[in-house]
């Protein structure tokens, strides 16, 4: 028995099953770019603060490894790179220039003689990869263990 009417009917149905499966698979692969652009924000981030705090391990190992000339490298944020002939001066002049390969990237080495910590701040702007305008990594550690 033959039914001429429904399949009349049916006859265009496939065309917008397709349709519809089409719409729903370009929402589902533009969610996945998304998820692919956040992913790639994050990792410049974390990218960005493992070389800031590796930046500051530097500077604390070049101390320790000065400790006579050790309290001559306190530094302002924003300060002009050291032009002197002293380890210490070589050291920060070369300090900033590699922070200088974060965007932004500056920093500051402050220290408390009275406690004997120095206190070093890598500063870099993180806005590209999604974070503050101004990101900080701040290391504290003790450089001398006697009253040098």
């Amino acid at each position: 028995m033959s039914f001429p009417n429904a399949a009349r009917r049916e006859r265009g149905l496939s065309m917008i099953e397709i349709l519809v499966a089409i719409v729903v698979l370009s929402i589902g692969l533009l969610g996945l770019a998304g998820l692919q652009a956040n992913s790639l924000r994050t990792s410049q981030s974390a990218l960005y603060r493992s070389q800031a705090a590796t930046f500051a391990e530097d500077m604390a190992e070049r101390m320790r490894a000065n400790l006579g000339g050790a309290r001559a490298y306190e530094l302002d944020i924003d300060a002009a790179a050291p032009t002197g002939a002293t380890i210490a001066d070589r050291d920060r002049a070369e300090w900033l220039t590699r922070l200088a390969t974060l965007p932004a990237g500056d920093g500051a080495i402050g220290i408390d003689a009275v406690n004997r910590t120095v206190t070093i701040t890598v500063r870099w702007d993180d806005s590209r990869a999604g974070g503050p305008t101004d990101a900080n990594y701040t290391l504290v550690t003790r450089i001398w263990n006697t009253n040098d």
